[in-house]
């Protein structure tokens, strides 16, 4: 077949009666007590009784009787959603046949009863039959002229067309089938199309009216020839050389022929012959190139099929059972029982892969329980680094005592540390009202438990005092929460809600001075508090006032942090706890760059604390000391070390800025400026802030990571050994976490469900922009010389410090 020819109907062989539905009315109805329908302005809803009347006319004439629709009387909405036939034949239709539609409302009188009336052509300028919905403009106060040409077309003018008018024409073609669909990038286009449709309403007001109709679709296009007509004559579709779109019903339809192969392939007798079968060079190389796939690309038929193939031979390969497990048929029974068995026997598989089985994808609850068979190797400090996501994790449970519920609840049991944490996890998800009786079924198995222990013989407290202390954290967040309204209230300025603060702790709220019994930290349930240092304790110049506050400790010492109510901070929690676990993987590798993850957690949806880190902005260090080196001049003076700081204070200044370099532009932190990156007197720098991610950011085009003129300088410019060393250290870093990549993203994965703002957006693609980061398709050499680009584009992209002078009058004028 050649590329101009299709399959196609022709309109005299189609022996059927004309058939369409009338689907609904949009729009306002206008009052019926309006002069002029076309241009009222009333605020009164109208509610009326309405039909439909619907007329063939052929070639200007009238072509048999009107059909008319049922009442309908639901307003504001009316919807009919009636199949109308008609006494014609497709047949029996000429070129300019079109469909009159006119509306009435019964609940007015003779006069005022017409609403509007519309006319479609039902052949398209192709001489194509009409398919699919037609959104009709109706002409108010006017009846359906059906002559030709006709003076109330339903066809919006092509100069009046704008952006819906061209979406609703592309989701026609999908709803026929002519746009392939995909799944993820679909629901996309239509929360994007719902918005511009909301957009143009109010844009629009009410002035028009438009009626919805349903022309039937064939297996083929329909395209018009009168009956006994020279079919050998060249079709003006035929002899064009217009480009035509062909409709293939059985697109994404199951061959049968390959599902017949396929189960072939997979039967049991199958089992016995693929027991000895090696992959050849080429299918050997074919396989190690799939497993390094990152987790979040799905497998194609045909590796699918390469996989269960050379199922028993992958065994001994532990990187493999991720992979052959997405190969399953998991509705084939017998498939599902044989793929548990040889899961089995399969090399163990490594805690982050585990990780993968507890997503989503992952269904069944054998595979799931294996997961958590390989998380009990882990250790406490391990499982605490993926503590948040294993919480979020339960959503993709199908009970509510599930087995990794279990599983959480009795480490937890021995370690109070991570009874705290998942106590607090699994508490600020009891908001979710879709997963909140999973969450709480969680909630009551950890405080059933802990209640149950007895008291240890090394002195250790009974279940029932350790699960106090944690309910006391709770108390102890709600009077904070009760300090705060009090202070916002508080006219003037931050001054006099500091007194206030001062004020409350030493008089009315003097209990938290000194507590009752000591409380475990939230923030550190080794440590515990014994009360509120009034004298020490302050407030921040910001629009949600949070309080710092010093806290006294048991052993004699301090205990620094800042509670905040009104701001999310579940956000800032998962991007602590990812720096503090690339922190963890970096020093396994022998790299200490010198990071401050300092410690976060939500008590709330909108509340939270987080540890307070003695340090100054970069602002407000420029601002009073023209330079980071004269800042830490101050602090580590050394006449003979370079830029005259000590050689051990540049140093961790350089690592550190690698450190958070490397990260921010992997985790896609945005809306960085001199007032959310923080110097320690050490020389460590870190950022703070976290309300973008994931390549979200507010200003206009953020360069790929946060690399200030200043740090450069401060590292004696970009030609110095010191710049050079920096260089260095950000593509060790990198090419370190591109290791531990798959473990980012099934972490990531995880919080799929999570109502984190830059996640919950849409979870799809916010990891698929993390994978873009990790360079997957590149080697080491190659990514540090992709690396090395990156820097050197953001050190040289001036635009940015435009920007951040514009932040720094903001700030100084807020």
């Amino acid at each position: 077949m050649s590329g101009n020819e299709f399959r196609f109907f022709l309109s005299c062989d189609i022996n059927l009666p004309v058939t369409f539905r009338v689907d609904r009315l949009e729009g306002t109805l206008p009052s019926p007590n309006s002069p002029n329908l076309g241009t009222d302005s009333t605020t009164e809803e109208r509610k009326g009784e309405l039909y439909v009347e619907c007329a063939l006319y052929i070639d200007g004439a009238p072509f048999g009787l009107p059909t008319k629709t049922r009442l309908e009387s639901a307003g504001p909405l009316y919807c009919w959603n009636e199949l109308i036939t008609l006494s014609t034949k497709y047949r029996d239709l000429t070129a300019h046949s079109q469909l009159a539609l006119t509306v009435w409302d019964l609940s007015c009188g003779k006069d005022d009863g017409l609403i509007g009336g519309a006319t479609i052509l039902l052949f398209n300028n192709k001489m194509q039959l009409k398919t699919g919905k037609q959104k009709l403009r109706l002409w108010l106060g006017k009846q359906a002229d059906g002559s030709f040409p006709t003076s109330t077309p339903g066809k919006v003018p092509r100069q009046e067309r704008g952006e819906l008018e061209r979406l609703e024409k592309l989701a026609n073609k999908y709803e026929r089938g002519q746009i392939q669909p995909v799944d993820w990038l679909d629901r996309l286009t239509f929360k994007a199309m719902e918005k511009i449709k909301d957009r143009e309403s109010l844009k629009n007001g009410s002035s028009h009216l438009y009626l919805v109709v349903d022309f039937c679709s064939f297996e083929h296009r329909v395209v018009f020839q009168e009956s006994g007509a020279n079919f050998l004559l060249p079709s003006p579709i035929a002899s064009s050389n217009e480009l035509v779109t062909v409709w293939d019903p059985e697109v994404g339809k199951i061959n049968p022929s390959e599902h017949k192969q396929l189960k072939l392939a997979r039967s049991l007798t199958r089992g016995i012959i693929d027991r000895d079968l090696k992959p050849s060079s080429n299918e050997r190389k074919s396989i190690q190139r799939i497993l390094k796939y990152p987790p979040t690309r799905a497998l194609s038929g045909d590796e699918r099929q390469l996989l269960w193939k050379f199922r028993f031979s992958l065994m001994s390969e532990k990187r493999a059972l991720t992979k052959f497990l997405r190969c399953v048929e998991w509705s084939d029974v017998q498939e599902a029982k044989q793929a548990i068995e040889l899961m089995g026997k399969w090399e163990m598989i490594d805690v982050c892969d585990a990780l993968e089985l507890l997503s989503p994808l992952f269904e069944s609850e054998e595979v799931r329980a294996y997961a958590v068979s390989v998380l009990e190797r882990a250790d406490d400090e391990e499982l605490q680094c993926y503590l948040l996501q294993l919480v979020q994790a339960l959503r993709f449970e199908r009970t509510d005592k599930s087995r990794l519920s279990q599983f959480l609840v009795q480490r937890s049991l021995r370690n109070i540390e991570l009874a705290s944490f998942l106590r607090w996890f699994v508490a600020v998800e009891l908001h979710d009202p879709a997963y909140a009786k999973r969450f709480y079924s969680t909630y009551e198995f950890l405080e059933e438990n802990m209640i149950k222990l007895t008291a240890g013989v090394n002195g250790e407290e009974d279940g029932f005092k350790m699960w106090q202390s944690l309910v006391r954290q709770t108390e102890l967040t709600a009077q904070l929460c009760s300090i705060m309204r009090d202070v916002r209230n508080v006219r003037g300025n931050t001054q006099k809600k500091i007194e206030k603060l001062r004020q409350l702790l030493s008089g009315l709220l003097s209990e938290l001075t000194y507590f009752d019994e000591p409380i475990r930290s939230p923030l550190a349930p080794s440590v515990l508090i014994t009360g509120i240092v009034p004298s020490e304790s302050s407030i921040f110049k910001s629009a949600l006032h949070p309080l710092r506050l010093t806290f006294r400790t048991a052993n004699g010492g301090q205990s620094k942090v800042i509670f905040k109510k009104g701001d999310d901070i579940r956000q800032d929690q998962l991007v602590v706890q990812m720096v503090s676990l690339m922190d963890r993987l970096l020093k396994l590798e022998n790299l200490d760059l010198h990071l401050t993850p300092y410690k976060v957690l939500a008590t709330g949806q909108d509340e939270g604390m987080l540890e307070f880190i003695p340090s100054r902005s970069l602002a407000q260090i420029l601002s009073d000391h023209r330079s980071i080196i004269s800042y830490l001049q101050k602090f580590h003076p050394d006449e003979h070390g370079p830029f005259g700081i000590t050689a051990t204070c540049l140093e961790t200044f350089i690592k550190s800025c690698a450190g958070y370099s490397v990260i921010t532009y992997i985790l896609g932190i945005g809306d960085r400026h001199l007032d959310n990156l923080l110097l320690r007197d050490d020389g460590r720098l870190f950022h703070v802030d976290f309300g973008f991610i994931l390549g979200r950011d507010p200003k206009p085009f953020p360069p790929p990571m946060k690399l200030c003129k200043e740090m450069v300088e401060a590292m004696g410019g970009a030609e110095s050994q010191y710049y050079t060393r920096f260089k260095s250290y950000c593509c060790e870093a990198y090419n370190i976490l591109r290791k531990s990549s798959n473990l980012i993203l099934n972490l990531f994965h995880l919080m799929a469900g999570s109502n984190i703002p830059d996640i919950a957006s849409d979870p799809e693609k916010g990891i698929l922009k993390l994978q873009e980061k990790f360079r997957l398709d590149l080697d080491d050499e190659a990514c540090i010389h992709f690396f090395q680009d990156l820097i050197n584009e953001s050190v040289s992209a001036l635009f940015p410090q435009m920007v951040e002078t514009i932040h720094r009058w903001a700030q100084y004028w807020r």
